[in-house]
């Protein structure tokens, strides 16, 4: 027979107080995911943003933005506080609803706004995440080598493509593709290691974690 208070101490018959299990332990790593579907969806943004294919798909982003780079890294993101990770919570969560934002607004509210202010419009919405990115970029010094340079590529991806938009400077935007195109790699790279390591039980692609 067991008895259970309100502290969800399990008491045996015999009288033996057993701690539960914490439950997080239980929880597999959402940070792959979460790095997968940012890396997926801002690849294929970057590739239209650099040039390398016809700005006439860009509507192919928006279901990955929505399901995969929105809705899956939210899932993460909430993850992520289950298991007490506030960084990686706060990232997943806000690039999560940044690329839910960004397929409404492309899909819903684009076209509402006057052509002559559209560049100003889109990028305001991108210095909000450059500002954020600058900030987590700071936080992320304390993870590991791999989110780094993830973060540092992002905030410059950022920086760039709102300089690009507010400048009207075509070149500058480009750059700012490229650089996502980079960031992307680079958290495939993350999510990859994280997913292999776990998988083999062992460092087999590192992500040199720092000291917290």
């Amino acid at each position: 027979m067991t008895t259970t208070d309100s502290n969800r101490t399990t008491v045996t018959s015999g009288g033996t107080a057993v701690q539960p299990v914490d439950p997080t332990k239980h929880i597999a790593d959402p940070g792959p995911l979460g790095l997968a579907g940012f890396a997926a969806t801002t690849f294929v943004l970057s590739a239209v943003n650099a040039g390398l294919v016809a700005k006439s798909i860009e509507p192919v982003v928006l279901p990955l933005a929505l399901f995969y780079g929105g809705l899956a890294q939210l899932l993460a993101g909430m993850w992520e506080f289950r298991k007490n990770n506030t960084f990686g919570a706060t990232a997943f969560a806000t690039y999560g609803s940044f690329w839910l934002a960004f397929a409404f607004y492309v899909w819903q509210f684009s076209d509402k706004i006057p052509p002559d202010q559209a560049a100003n419009a889109t990028g305001l919405f991108l210095l909000v995440f450059t500002i954020f990115t600058g900030y987590m970029a700071i936080a992320s010094l304390r993870t590991s080598a791999a989110l780094i340079a993830v973060f540092v590529l992002l905030f410059l991806t950022f920086l760039f493509l709102t300089i690009g938009e507010f400048s009207g400077a075509e070149g500058i935007g480009k750059f700012g593709g490229w650089l996502g195109l980079i960031t992307a790699v680079l958290a495939w790279y993350a999510s990859f290691a994280s997913v292999i390591n776990s998988t083999f039980k062992r460092t087999v692609l590192p992500v040199v974690p720092l000291a917290r």
